[in-house]
């Protein structure tokens, strides 16, 4: 199993509130939620009214197609046009439970002891 993160850095042109910017964040993150199946949330900036840093994240079988997948979804927030990507940063991780298999086949309500 792999864990993959991105972290994108995103300023908001002609946001002049926390209103409009929480707007359009808000618009992203689920727009990238439905797209692309990943965990979105605002991480970093929230008090400001241009600057906003989302964290992604997301689990799969394959580092290289979970890799894949988090670097299209950047792509697809720079596409957007609603904010400009200023910083971006990708990493995938093995867990410590890839090649384990711990599910025995067993039912679910016998008695362990």
């Amino acid at each position: 199993m792999f864990l993959g993160a991105a972290r994108v850095e995103l300023h908001v042109h002609g946001s002049q509130s926390l209103k409009e910017k929480r707007g359009v964040v808000r618009s992203i993150t689920q727009r990238l939620r439905n797209r692309f199946n990943v965990s979105v949330a605002e991480v970093e900036g929230q008090g400001t009214w241009q600057r906003a840093v989302l964290g992604l994240a997301g689990v799969g079988s394959d580092a290289q197609d979970l890799r894949v997948r988090l670097e299209k979804a950047v792509d697809f927030v720079d596409g957007l046009g609603l904010a400009e990507v200023v910083d971006q940063e990708v990493e995938v991780v093995a867990t410590p439970l890839a090649g384990y298999a711990t599910w025995d086949g067993g039912d679910d309500d016998e008695d362990p002891a």
